[in-house]
């Protein structure tokens, strides 16, 4: 009974381990027409519930300002759409980072503006969950 109990615990603790693995945050996108008004995230994994938040960036590769969010729940979320809140030409650059919903003052409602608290950017060891594309 020992050994039946053992092999089930290593069992359930590589399992955790292959899961927790599984559930690395990350955002996954490839370059894509926006001329509909919205942009697409092919899969989204997040730590907790939160938002897909889109940035101008540019070469840099520094988060601007906001131009669309959409809600995410914890774990892997697919195709997830982002409609834009105003228009983003051919050849611009977004930057699609996962955000917390965490510190707002109201769960759902998206709160977040550049460099505040409220719904803040998930970083993981100190870098920010993003994906880049280019609008066709």
């Amino acid at each position: 009974m020992k050994r039946i109990t053992i092999a089930l615990l290593a069992t359930a603790g590589l399992t955790g381990a292959a899961f927790a693995q599984d559930m690395t945050p990350g955002v996954t996108a490839t370059d894509q027409d926006v001329s509909g008004g919205s942009v697409m995230a092919t899969s989204v994994t997040a730590p907790e519930q939160g938002w897909l938040v889109i940035h101008r960036t540019d070469a840099e590769m520094k988060p601007g300002p906001v131009v669309g969010h959409a809600p995410l729940t914890e774990g892997m979320n697919e195709n997830v759409s982002a409609e834009l809140t105003e228009d983003v030409a051919s050849g611009d650059m977004l930057m699609l980072m996962v955000h917390s919903e965490a510190g707002g003052k109201e769960m759902g409602v998206f709160e977040y503006t550049l460099g505040a608290k409220e719904d803040g950017p998930i970083r993981v060891d100190g870098k920010l969950v993003t994906a880049t594309i280019t609008a066709n």
